[in-house]
């Protein structure tokens, strides 16, 4: 995704064409099989699969014993009986997003493609929805949103979803996406695509005080609510160790007020041949991680450290996380960290 929307992922868009130009190509590994020279626009439909929920019926058998037996509920929460039918029972609930992207796109671009990390991601925010309340109710915020599934996917339950990026092509995108999955959200769901550039201050300086603003500008309002959101995501953001920068100053300033603001990112290790280190390294990874603090890591002498302050992160184990998302092949490179701003004074 393009956060500040400036930079060449290392590695991960498949270069098309034998050489370098200004209006160089490149292409998402999630595309590989579309037809490799379309032009504008493309729609996908992601179907996503969620196992049937479980409730728990307890029950006595007059003996002063309580047993439990498990009932299968649909989606509101209601009770499924069992019927006779002439249908196999495929045993979960699925349903389809919509996504528009293009196939290739210039550099400067890149949120205008599905890029891998932006679905592992997904399967992880559909497996919290699924199997807990934490994101019920909630404010949240997607950084760097590109073609914004995330903040839609998030939308099935926050009741205020900011999905953020940087130019008006790529906003206009998902602008669209949002408009095209309006029935998946839930009823009281407020989705908003803004614009925030990382390489400009938090809050911007041209907020609107009035009910009138400019395409993807803020009004004062918004940005109240954003500052309270208290999850904030991000997909396939590291790639350029500039943009590295004014993505965790973005980050600084809107985690700082508050501890208990957790940021999910998802990342992939791109890795390429150095000719200083004569080796293949990961160097923008290596970067990234050294504004954290891994929660391994992480002493108790530092967490009493007098005035310490800082990104205190820990990796979440994906062989927990099902694949909700069919039809892509999630691969070993992607990471998803849980981060947390700590602060000691």
């Amino acid at each position: 995704m393009t956060g500040g929307g400036t930079g060449l992922p290392e590695e991960s868009p498949t270069q098309e064409g034998g050489c370098e130009s200004e209006e160089e190509q490149v292409m998402s590994e999630v595309h590989l099989g579309c037809p490799p020279n379309h032009s504008g626009p493309h729609i996908s439909h992601f179907t996503v699969s969620l196992p049937r929920r479980k409730a728990v019926e307890w029950i006595g058998d007059g003996s002063g014993t309580v047993g439990a037996k498990v009932c299968e509920v649909d989606e509101d929460g209601d009770l499924i009986l069992p019927r006779r039918t002439q249908q196999t029972d495929r045993g979960n609930d699925s349903f389809v997003i919509t996504i528009q992207h293009h196939v290739t796109s210039s550099i400067p671009s890149v949120g205008l493609q599905v890029w891998g990390a932006e679905l592992v991601l997904a399967d992880f925010v559909l497996h919290m929805m699924y199997n807990s309340s934490k994101f019920d109710g909630i404010v949240a915020v997607d950084l760097g949103a590109g073609t914004g599934l995330i903040g839609m996917l998030l939308a099935r339950a926050a009741n205020t979803v900011f999905i953020t990026d940087h130019g008006d092509e790529v906003l206009g995108n998902c602008a669209k996406n949002v408009h095209l999955n309006v029935g998946l959200y839930h009823e009281k769901a407020s989705v908003y695509v803004r614009e925030l550039d990382w390489n400009h201050p938090w809050p911007p300086k041209d907020i609107d005080y009035s009910s009138a603003q400019k395409s993807y500008g803020w009004i004062v309002s918004e940005v109240e609510e954003l500052n309270r959101a208290s999850l904030l995501v991000a997909a396939d953001v590291i790639y350029d160790d500039d943009l590295t920068d004014a993505l965790f100053s973005t980050f600084e300033v809107l985690m700082s007020t508050d501890q208990e603001k957790v940021l999910y990112l998802a990342l992939e290790k791109r890795y390429n041949f150095s000719m200083n280190d004569l080796d293949v390294v990961a160097n923008g990874y290596s970067h990234f991680l050294s504004y954290l603090k891994l929660e391994d890591d992480f002493e108790e002498d530092d967490a009493e450290e007098e005035c310490w302050c800082g990104f205190v992160g820990k990796r979440v184990n994906l062989e927990e996380i099902p694949q909700y998302m069919l039809g892509y092949n999630r691969g070993n490179a992607v990471e998803i960290l849980e981060i947390k701003y700590v602060k000691n004074k």
